[in-house]
């Protein structure tokens, strides 16, 4: 975090997860330090001499980079806690910010700031139209259990989210603030943005309650699609219309007002809330009341069916006038006449009207009776129980417009995803975390106390609405049977009105927090600035006009449920704090446990499926698709989330059970480490390696790119992350994941040995090497380059790590190309635990290579049976489910040729010379290309005839004739002159590039001068001006050099495999073949470099492999 606030930026630290802005004073530089100011990059001249700057003299080296701690706390005191954006910081960046006007700190306390708002939200439609209605349906005790846990798992929520909201300072943005920093900017996206959804649609179904309010109880006439004499579908299309009109309406005022400012919408809410406090108070006065004097609130009941109450004014068939019967309104709308002989309703001639308090009281006992729920299919007749019911058994019901039906089916899960949305509100007041005084005193006090008092109120309510309500009047979601009265606002007192205009006001105000809340929270994520597509939200206010879905409001509630639930269970983040042992886990309030945060999570995610199963899913689906999105798209932050933690911790877990052992054969894979060397720009000079390595990773395996510089790290620290920064950039563009990783030693040697030897962690290390082949190898002043390519093939041999260098790297394709036909061919010499079977068909699974086909050829020898070579060939391949082509090539015992010979003879003579003459490179150059035109030359003037052009050099004839045999190994050039020797007797060591031979004092004649590649002179550091050449007798000795027999064969098994594998594989896109090991001892190094390029010459695309010295691949499942 110090070097966060150091450099005037956002302090994300990742110990607290918040953001911090820092106002520094623009630096100066270590060009013009004060010395009377222990700030050097003190802005203010005047200001600094208050400073003595001889106290922190010590520390005047760092002021730069490092405050002061006085420094530290000024800042922090004058903390900001408003979120910044990206363009906040650039304009931090550029010291914009210091000419901005100081921002007025935050005066908003527990009570206006947080309480009173999610007292706001969480009281809102449902309560009041709703409620009454789940308690009819199902019963008292599953009322309750609903809302205990819904509040419990609010209550749950708020645990977590005050345990987040007090681990530090929580700047504005709320509870998408908060998730998004504890579980990072993948959760934090997908979460925000279902938040955003949830929030809108609960605004939109806010406003379907208030037009619903509006239409049915306050001013039915207002309804421009009349509902008068229409019935079911149709009578719903009309509502629907009705709602689209007023509720376009409503929103459009909604707009405007939040439009002009939400501290009008705050003044606004606070009138809102007061009517919503009178109106549940009005509640409890009214149950009160009906204690002592019931309210008069009559329902007509048929035989046990409840009646619809219109059309009709008195609840009985007939009625006495002046000592006569007459017939009612009722009675007419059940028979075909007025008279009492006309003929009825057989369900309404059978039976007997009732008419039945509709609200007996809380001292009437008909707690008893709503105990249990009463379940409906959609069309069932609203019954009151304890009536009897006469019905024929062959009748069809008729007239059932003139009873109370139904509108939905009912069912447990469906209660609760209709009254759970009333108590997702809890959010309200961390979104105001900008606002408060104190954000983390005041969102855990104000969240659970709003909680505590709303879930006392839902329970109470439950209790006393089944206390003193008739059950089939609770059952009436309209309040048909009551003359369309609200039936809670019958209840209240002193009037029904109080009711009414509450819990329209309560819908108003409630559907405009939605609207103040959902934009600032869009905009929060697009100034985060991870989900690339929302980033033209983040610097001008838009003003959108969006539609209003106009449905049910328990379809509308349903879906909200499933939406607000993903906020909730990403609020109990605090659940992985113990887990990852974060050091940001410093957690304040006492109530959190991580058993309540896990509790908590699981109901969430039950209650999102309980309610709506498949709108949980559409809701997961959303909330997937922005996670990947956000993670391949814009996921570039890092706050400290617990994420990353848990990320760790699950790393490091499987870093420790790999150290238990090597992996099973069936688990390895290529775990690639890609050498790469850079130019004088730190750009990468092989750039295909890097293609190849993602051609390759149908393995899945680590990736490790490395590369190394000369020099020391203090003095080449900053090469290093330019370095750094070019590979991953490469590594970006070839679409290669792994890691990069540079080197700085005093050499290359051993920089590209550090590599080999450090890279990877614990068990998770490379196994396999990916170097190029040194590129001009004879050519270059120095040798060291091919040298160290022999050094590393060494040690990656010592380290039983496998080595693929490909050969002509700048021909491979790139991941652009593809090869629409071809072959890759494969060269079986000798085996290397399935090296060369395991990259052919991991090259195959890469869009490039998926259309060649691939051929093995092995050799067979004279000896060998190549018939059953080639079917136990077959075999293994298709045991090992690898579709190849097979060839068994047979190479006969043949003499070693003129061309071998001459071949071989001039490496020597280069070596030899290479070693005895100090020349510069373009000397060099012409004596090597004299020394190799005068050795072709002598061979074509030679006579076919005369000459036999097969020599027969075997391991058993004699070297010379001579009597002084020497080993294979040792070169014994044959001298016509005793005197001029070049070489040593046999007890003298083999000249090396190190040590370079000198001639034996019995060589030097008067009149001979012999030039050493060394002297004592040039030991002392003197200059000594180098000769051009040594003396004709010298050069003259070197043509009377014979070659090493051993060689000589291997330089005619380099040419005689190579002559096959080109007339066999000319026209393959890429021949794999094994890689030969290199000598024991330094002697003959530039030897091996060079069979290796006999073996490999008029080749494209060659990839030569050396195995780690262990089976890769099995045939056993």
């Amino acid at each position: 975090m110090v070097n966060n606030l150091t450099e005037c930026e956002e302090g994300e630290g990742a110990a607290n997860s918040q953001a911090v802005t820092i106002t520094c004073p623009p630096k100066k530089g270590d060009s013009n330090p004060k010395e009377s100011s222990p700030f050097i990059n003190s802005a203010d001249a005047e200001k600094s001499q208050q400073y003595d700057g001889k106290n922190m003299a010590l520390f005047e080296e760092e002021m730069d980079t490092i405050p002061m701690v006085s420094s530290l706390l000024s800042s922090l005191a004058n903390y900001s806690n408003v979120t910044q954006g990206s363009k906040e910081h650039e304009e931090a960046e550029n010291n914009e910010g210091l000419r901005k006007k100081p921002v007025k700190a935050p005066r908003m306390g527990t009570l206006m700031g947080v309480c009173l708002p999610c007292l706001q939200n969480i009281l809102g439609v449902i309560l009041f139209l709703r409620m009454t209605w789940m308690v009819g349906i199902g019963g008292v005790i599953e009322a309750l259990i609903i809302v205990i846990m819904c509040c419990s798992t609010t209550m749950l929520t708020a645990i977590s989210m005050s345990a987040i909201a007090t681990n530090g300072v929580v700047p504005a943005g709320g509870s998408y603030y908060m998730i998004s920093r504890s579980l990072g900017p993948e959760f934090g996206g997908a979460v925000g943005i279902c938040f955003y959804l949830g929030t809108t649609y609960a605004g939109a179904m806010y406003i379907l309650g208030c037009i619903e309010i509006l239409l049915i109880y306050i001013v039915p006439q207002a309804a421009i699609f009349k509902m008068e004499g229409l019935e079911g579908p149709e009578a719903e299309a009309a509502m629907l219309n009705n709602m689209r009109v007023y509720g376009t309406l409503v929103l459009s005022f909604m707009a405007i007002l939040v439009f002009v400012g939400v501290k009008y919408v705050n003044k606004l809410a606070l009138v809102f809330l007061a009517c919503v406090i009178c109106s549940i108070l009005a509640v409890y006065a009214g149950v009160i009341k009906t204690a002592f004097e019931p309210p008069v609130f009559p329902v007509c009941v048929l035989g046990n069916r409840t009646l619809v109450w219109k059309g009709f004014d008195v609840c009985a068939k007939v009625i006495e006038s002046e000592n006569t019967t007459v017939t009612t309104k009722l009675w007419s709308l059940f028979c075909d006449s007025e008279f009492l002989n006309a003929t009825c309703d057989s369900y309404f001639t059978n039976n007997n009207v009732t008419e039945i308090q509709g609200i007996p009281g809380v001292t009437s006992g008909i707690l008893w009776e709503n105990l249990f729920g009463n379940y409906m299919e959609k069309g069932s007749f609203i019954e009151k129980s304890g009536l009897s019911s006469v019905m024929d058994a062959d009748s069809v019901p008729t007239n059932t417009n003139r009873y109370v039906l139904a509108d939905i089916s009912s069912f447990f899960t469906m209660l609760v995803g209709i009254y759970f949305p009333s108590v997702t509100g809890i959010m309200a007041g961390s979104n105001r975390s900008g606002d408060l005084r104190d954000a983390q005193k005041s969102i855990p006090i104000g969240t659970i106390l709003a909680i505590t008092i709303t879930s006392f109120i839902y329970m109470s309510s439950v209790m006393l609405f089944g206390s003193c309500i008739e059950g089939a009047v609770l059952r009436d979601k309209f309040g048909e049977a009551v003359k369309g009265n609200l039936v809670i606002g019958t209840l209240a007192w002193p009037s029904p009105w109080v009711i009414v205009f509450g819990s329209f006001f309560s819908t108003c105000g409630a559907g405009l927090q939605s609207l103040t809340g959902a934009p600032r929270l869009l905009q929060a994520i697009a100034r985060d600035g991870i989900v690339p597509f929302l980033r033209v939200f983040s610097h001008v206010l838009h003003v959108c006009e969006f539609g209003l879905r106009c449905s049910d409001s328990a379809q509308n509630a349903q879906l909200e449920a499933a939406l607000q639930v993903l906020s909730l269970v990403s609020s109990e983040p605090v659940v992985f704090q113990p887990l990852v042992f974060k050091r940001s886990a410093n957690i304040c309030f006492l109530c959190s446990r991580r058993t309540l945060s896990f509790l908590g999570m699981s109901l969430c995610l039950s209650l999102m499926f309980i309610c709506s199963w498949h709108y949980a899913i559409v809701a997961m689906v959303i909330a997937s698709c922005i996670y990947k999105y956000i993670e391949f798209c814009g996921a570039e932050k890092e706050w400290g989330d617990g994420i990353r933690g848990l990320s760790l911790s699950a790393a490091r877990y499987a870093l420790m059970r790999l150290e238990e052992g090597p992996p099973h054969t069936k688990n390895w894979r290529p775990q690639i480490l890609v050498l790469v060397s850079m130019d004088s720009e730190m750009n990468v000079e092989q750039p295909r390696l890097l293609s190849l390595t993602n051609q390759l990773k149908a393995g899945k395996g680590l990736t490790i790119v490395g590369t190394a510089l000369v020099g020391t790290y203090l003095e080449n620290f900053p090469q290093s992350q330019q370095a750094e920064q070019s590979l991953r950039k490469l590594m970006e563009t070839e679409k290669v994941k792994g890691f990069s990783q540079v080197v700085i030693s005093s050499n290359l040697r051993d920089a590209t040995s550090h590599l080999l030897q450090a890279g990877g962690l614990g068990g998770l290390q490379h196994n396999t090497v990916l170097a190029s082949w040194p590129r001009n190898w004879k050519q270059m002043e120095d040798h060291q380059s091919w040298r160290n390519f022999i050094e590393l093939v060494r040690e990656t041999t010592a380290a039983s790590k496998a080595l693929l260098v490909p050969k002509n790297i700048s021909v491979f394709p790139s991941n652009g190309e593809r090869f629409t036909e071809g072959h890759i061919d494969v060269w079986w010499i000798v085996h290397d635990g399935g090296m060369l079977m395991l990259l052919p068909f991991l090259l195959r699974q890469h869009k490039v290579w998926r259309k060649c086909k691939m051929r093995i050829f092995t050799v067979a020898q004279m000896d060998d049976n190549s018939i059953q070579m080639k079917k136990d060939l077959m075999t293994f391949l298709y045991h090992l489910r690898i579709d190849a082509a097979v060839e068994v090539v047979e190479m006969h015992d043949s003499d070693i040729s003129a061309y071998t010979y001459e071949k071989t003879l001039v490496m020597e003579q280069r070596s030899e010379i290479l070693k005895q003459i100090n020349l510069t490179k373009n000397e060099r150059e012409r004596e090597i290309q004299s020394i190799a035109d005068s050795s072709r030359g002598s061979i074509r003037r030679k006579n076919p005839a005369a000459v036999n052009t097969q020599l027969s050099v075997t391991e058993e004839e004699p070297a010379a004739s001579s009597k002084d045999q020497k080993p294979e190994e040792e070169r014994v050039p044959v001298s016509s002159s005793k005197q001029e020797q070049l070489i040593h007797d046999k007890s003298t060591n083999p000249p090396t590039p190190a040590t370079p031979q000198s001639p034996t004092p019995e060589a030097l004649t008067p009149g001979t001068v012999v030039q050493m590649t060394w002297s004592e002179t040039k030991c002392d550091g003197k200059k000594v001006k180098p000769m051009g050449a040594t003396t004709e007798e010298a050069i003259k000795d070197l043509f009377n050099m014979k070659p090493n027999q051993s060689n000589v064969r291997r330089m005619h098994t380099a040419l005689r495999l190579n002559e096959v594998i080109v007339k066999k594989s000319n026209e393959a896109k890429l021949v794999l073949l094994n890689m030969p090991g290199p000598p024991k001892n330094k002697t003959g190094e530039e030897n091996y470099m060079e069979f290796l390029e006999v073996l490999t010459e008029g080749l494209n695309r060659v990839l030569l492999v050396r195995g780690g010295g262990r089976e890769v691949i099995t045939i056993y499942s």
